[in-house]
């Protein structure tokens, strides 16, 4: 199956972007760390889990043109969604045990307001679903067939989303059976994106086809308000990438946010939500991967994972750029 290339080759140094100042550049000898604030930040800006600097280039497409943070989450999210080649969001993501792609997304905007499909199926866009969820319901998360059918009713294409490489890759898994996540190989990615528009407002919107071959109904955190995303528009936002499980259990996107309102940098923040999961009593946080990323009010970025090789793609003062992010399991 295809897999996303880390970004190995770009450092830090010229970046034009203000980020915490444990975040690491990519060259692999380099131990030069970003200059922390040393200029205002600009806006707009948007950020976004793994190398997907497509989607953040749509993202600030749509913010330079005067759009809304939330416009942009969608829009940015979309593009991936669409790519049948990423294995991971959207059409020709990778199936449950069962060979059903299922997909999980949500979307927050500055208000607070949030909409959210979970297990949904046949339907490519689900961030789009989600935002419809938010705008047109009662309601914050809508599941399964349910989901499904408010799609068809607000003109989505029911869709075949198990293309022939994610089939063949499952009829291959199938073989052995064998079920256990992999750090770094994306069997449980996701794409979470953040944006602050040129109003100063934060959005954000995380979508996913969750953990490749897991159980039937498993839905991990990124469909899951204050897990897998969450925006304050008074002091800023985080999104998840990884084992979702993990992250469910220490509510991470809010614990971040809530970091950063009593204080703490991006930076600082991400890294103690990391280190509430490998602290926990026999965790085995040798096994997984976990990343975080959060921006603050004042533009700040911060990002950092269990282990080496997560990275964030980040839209800011002019410069699209993938950065590999500061980890916390330096002996492996």
């Amino acid at each position: 199956m295809k897999r996303r290339k880390f970004i190995k080759n770009a450092s830090l140094s010229g970046l034009g972007i203000t980020i915490g100042g444990s975040l690491k550049g990519c060259v692999e000898t380099s131990s030069e760390e970003a200059n922390i604030n040393k200029s205002k930040a600009q806006l707009p800006l948007v950020v976004a889990t793994w190398n997907v600097q497509s989607a953040t280039a749509k993202a600030w497409e749509v913010l330079t043109k005067g759009g809304s943070a939330l416009d942009a989450v969608e829009h940015g999210c979309r593009l991936e969604e669409a790519n049948e080649n990423g294995q991971t969001v959207g059409k020709g993501g990778l199936p449950d045990r069962d060979g059903n792609v299922t997909l999980d997304a949500c979307i927050m905007n500055a208000e607070g307001n949030t909409g959210s499909v979970v297990y949904m199926q046949n339907i490519t866009h689900a961030v789009s679903v989600s935002r419809k969820v938010m705008e047109d319901t009662p309601h914050v998360m809508l599941a399964g067939k349910g989901a499904e059918k408010f799609a068809l009713t607000k003109g989505f294409k029911k869709e075949n989303l198990l293309t022939d490489a994610s089939k063949k890759a499952w009829k291959k898994w199938a073989k052995t059976s064998q079920y256990k996540p992999i750090i770094n190989i994306e069997n449980h990615d996701t794409i979470g994106m953040l944006a602050i528009d040129q109003q100063g407002d934060i959005s954000g919107a995380c979508t996913t086809s969750g953990l490749a071959y897991k159980m039937n109904g498993r839905v991990g955190d990124s469909p899951i308000i204050g897990a897998g995303l969450f925006v304050d528009n008074e002091i800023g936002g985080a999104v998840a990438t990884g084992l979702g499980e993990e992250i469910v259990k220490t509510v991470g996107s809010f614990l971040i946010v809530e970091l950063m309102r009593h204080g703490k940098t991006p930076q600082q923040a991400c890294e103690e939500a990391i280190k509430r999961i490998v602290q926990k009593p026999n965790s085995d946080y040798k096994n997984f991967q976990v990343g975080y990323i959060a921006v603050n009010k004042q533009g700040e970025i911060g990002a950092y994972s269990i282990h080496q090789w997560f990275s964030l793609t980040a839209f800011q003062n002019g410069r699209n750029q993938t950065i590999q992010s500061d980890y916390f399991n330096k002996n492996s």
